[in-house]
């Protein structure tokens, strides 16, 4: 008995030093129907394969936030997709405002929960922007997007 104890023991201790997968990936869901994204099947070709985006299909986290020189392209990534309907700075306009603690969907305080709403879409005009840039500039302006948010919601 006690030896049987022993060895269970030793595999709930050893457990944790086991990889799973080398390239473990987050499963990305719809914010709205929580159907698979399937962002490798939908993402432009280009921009998937820099260390930041495996980074983040990785861990859900984004490594460029207030990276400073990230800045400046994740502000025009979104001035061109984003401010049309999220203002120019982030204040809102016919969209909400995302500068300030109160977020539509509570899962986008997190950074997954920000890039499933961005790429797939949320409710109403919201809807998917996956194919409207690379996932490094998605990163990018998600970047600038927390960066100009005074509220909750940095990983």
């Amino acid at each position: 008995m006690k030896s049987k104890l022993k060895s269970l023991l030793a595999v709930i201790v050893l457990m944790p030093a086991i990889p799973l997968s080398a390239n473990a990936q987050q499963t990305f869901q719809h914010t709205i129907t929580g159907e698979d994204l399937k962002i490798m099947d939908h993402a432009l070709p280009e921009g998937r394969d820099t260390p930041a985006v495996k980074s983040f299909i990785e861990t859900g986290k984004n490594p460029y936030n207030e990276v400073k020189g990230c800045l400046p392209r994740g502000e025009e990534n979104y001035l061109s997709a984003c401010s049309g309907c999220h203002g120019h700075l982030a204040e809102g306009k016919v969209g909400p405002g995302l500068n300030d603690g109160y977020w539509t969907y509570p899962k986008n305080t997190t950074d997954k929960g920000l890039f499933e709403t961005i790429f797939g879409g949320g409710q109403g005009m919201m809807g998917p922007h996956g194919a409207d840039m690379t996932l490094d500039d998605h990163l990018k302006m998600m970047a600038w997007i927390r960066h100009v948010n005074t509220g909750e919601g940095k990983d």
